[in-house]
């Protein structure tokens, strides 16, 4: 890409954009979509369908600084336990409106820190799933984990449960970055770590790392990629821009703001952690992520078969995901839902109702919402999208939607292919490598919903 971007450029993709796992985005949830429809699109799901299950736990031994995610402090295991029966019973209410035995190819842990969850309470929940799902044995069972909080005996209980993938979160070695944000994780600590959930049997590790913390430079961000790839040797890394939304996270203002690096800057560590991560080996996928290239990720990639949801880029198929727990959103062809965000309103939702569901809002999706999401998610994961083709395929109606959008989009691709971060071929957009820091942009080009200058998202850059 090289660092040396003009300042008119910077300020043309600066401001901010959605992260594009979803489209249309969470911002556009409400509470006209409720439980009731979350209740009649589980009920419409054919016999037979896969589908995938995400289960939230909110709760984390500490709060780092830098983190946009709904989480709190429970130190109280009674009440951690408690919380894990509510995510059965939850489960127990999702299976009864699926009906019984649906396909599960995909079960993904994610918090907070899910080994917050007594050891017994995690083999509770895994087997209350395994007793409602059809849950194969080369299903994908997934699991974030906190190397400075994974108690002894998790990894026998994630070994016994058949967890297979696990993502730890680095973020950067760099101590004077850690004190700055709140998160002191040694570099012995995140190893043995590793080697843990490698001798569990995990035979996929994934680390995430973040570029645009206070204090981080090119050259600091480049070592702890370095270490990160030529050490603890994952199989995929996810190497995210620090989103700053102290108006969404209020812990984000005890931050530092002087030390946060500008968009140039930011841009530049970007490019020193890719050069490093391929020159390890690693490939490029979709905005952010990395993988070896005999891993499924990069395999999907290749394949034009990757997707991307609420958590990331993923090799999941399924059309239909499942949030159970606190804040998690949920999935359906007919459009999105979100459980109460906040533990304490999701354990009255679920008393309010003993067999409903603890939704609180959403939104149903149009044809038109669905194509445009068609092409967002292609641009996101392909790098490369023809619209009107996509449209074809859908009829004579929508090729004639697609052409608007695409003739209303046509200045901006040409000004990002003048910038030579697109090349266009007819209705054919490839983003080019220096443009995949710009592919939000791109995308959002085709979101109906987005007006620059409006909306409170995360940096563009």
């Amino acid at each position: 890409m090289g660092t040396a971007l003009s300042a008119d450029i910077l300020l043309r993709y600066g401001g901010s954009l959605p992260r594009y796992t979803s489209y249309p985005t969470a911002a556009q949830f409400d509470a006209s979509v409720g439980a009731a429809q979350a209740e009649d699109w589980l009920r419409a799901v054919p016999a037979g369908m896969p589908v995938s299950l995400y289960l939230h736990v909110p709760f984390c031994d500490s709060l780092c600084l830098f983190c946009g995610c709904t989480t709190s402090v429970m130190r109280d295991a009674a009440g951690r336990a408690a919380y894990a029966a509510l995510l059965a019973d939850e489960l127990r209410r999702v299976a009864a409106l699926l009906g019984p035995g649906h396909p599960v190819r995909h079960v993904q842990w994610g918090g907070g820190t899910p080994s917050a969850l007594p050891a017994e309470s995690m083999r509770m929940v895994m087997e209350t799933i395994r007793c409602l799902f059809a849950v194969r044995a080369d299903s994908e069972i997934a699991i974030e984990l906190d190397p400075r909080a994974l108690p002894d005996d998790y990894p026998d209980v994630l070994r016994a449960q058949g967890f297979n993938r696990a993502s730890l979160g680095v973020q950067d070695f760099d101590p004077v970055v850690q004190m700055a944000c709140g998160r002191i994780q040694s570099r012995a600590r995140t190893e043995e770590c590793v080697a843990q959930i490698r001798r569990a049997g995990i035979r996929s590790v994934n680390i995430d790392l973040i570029y645009g913390l206070p204090y981080q430079t090119v050259g600091s961000v480049g070592e702890t990629a370095a270490t990160v790839a030529g050490v603890l040797r994952p199989d995929r890394l996810a190497v995210f821009g620090y989103a700053h939304v102290p108006w969404k996270q209020k812990r984000q203002e005890l931050l530092p703001e002087h030390a946060l690096p500008g968009p140039a800057e930011r841009l530049a560590q970007r490019e020193r952690i890719d050069a490093v991560l391929r020159a390890a080996g690693y490939r490029g996928v979709g905005l952010d992520h990395y993988a070896r290239p005999d891993d499924m990720l990069a395999r999907a990639a290749e394949a034009g078969t990757m997707r991307r949801n609420f958590q990331g880029y993923t090799v999941d198929p399924a059309p239909v995901l499942v949030g159970v727990g606190a804040s998690a959103i949920s999935a359906f062809p007919q459009g999105m839902t979100q459980n109460d965000v906040s533990t304490a309103s999701y354990i009255r939702r679920m008393a309010a109702r003993p067999d409903g569901l603890p939704v609180a809002r959403g939104l149903c999706r149009s044809a038109e919402d669905r194509l445009r999401g068609e092409v967002i998610e292609r641009l996101m994961c392909d790098l490369r999208v023809d619209p009107l083709a996509l449209a074809g395929r859908s009829g004579q109606a929508a090729s004639v939607q697609a052409a608007g959008w695409f003739a209303q989009a046509g200045p901006a691709l040409r000004q990002a292919a003048a910038d030579g971060f697109v090349t266009l071929d007819g209705s054919m957009i490839r983003v080019t490598e220096a443009g995949r820091p710009f592919l939000r942009h791109i995308a959002a080009l085709f979101d109906a919903y987005h007006r620059p200058g409006t909306g409170r998202h995360a940096a563009a850059l």
